[in-house]
């Protein structure tokens, strides 16, 4: 699980930044299956700033564990950019942490679709602002991955890992 990783691993850069901040992320990952989590929890001392790693891979687990809407399942499927940017603030809520990343996509090899074909992935985080101040985010970015089932996933899972990275350096 390192034929993409860059030197210092995205996984360390992030948990280096939650740590000097202080701040805690949660995770939902659907197409990556448990991989950011995997990634995160490979650097000692990562349960200083992971909460939790949620894997709700089918409709039924998207709306009972972290409540998507049927309604919002029904008109965008899955793997879209309103589906991910409601997990990613679902994990951050539900855990009531500072970041929330969410993955979504079609690793294959099969079940992709001319919109959305195999080696489409999103990518949604999520920040939860002091309360009342009406500063919280959620941002989703939709990505195309070249490879094989195993390479799209762990490319989407990485990516996923620099987009938090990059929010979180972002952030004052």
């Amino acid at each position: 699980m390192r034929e993409f990783a860059d030197d210092p691993p995205v996984e360390e850069r992030v948990g280096d930044l939650l740590g000097e901040r202080a701040e805690t992320v949660a995770v939902a990952e659907t197409a990556t299956g448990g991989l950011v989590g995997a990634l995160l929890t490979s650097v000692p001392g990562a349960s200083d700033y992971l909460d939790r790693v949620v894997v709700p891979y089918d409709y039924d687990a998207l709306r009972t564990v972290l409540a998507v809407p049927r309604e919002t399942l029904d008109e965008h499927g899955a793997v879209s950019e309103p589906v991910t940017r409601a997990l990613a603030r679902a994990a951050r809520d539900t855990a009531d942490a500072t970041w929330g990343v969410a993955t979504a996509g079609v690793a294959g090899p099969g079940g992709g679709t001319e919109e959305k074909p195999v080696g489409t992935g999103f990518v949604g985080v999520a920040h939860a602002a002091p309360w009342e101040s009406g500063d919280s985010t959620a941002s989703v970015s939709r990505y195309a991955f070249d490879g094989d089932r195993g390479a799209v996933r762990e490319r989407l899972a990485r990516r996923a890992l620099r987009d938090l990275e990059t929010a979180v350096s972002s952030h004052d």
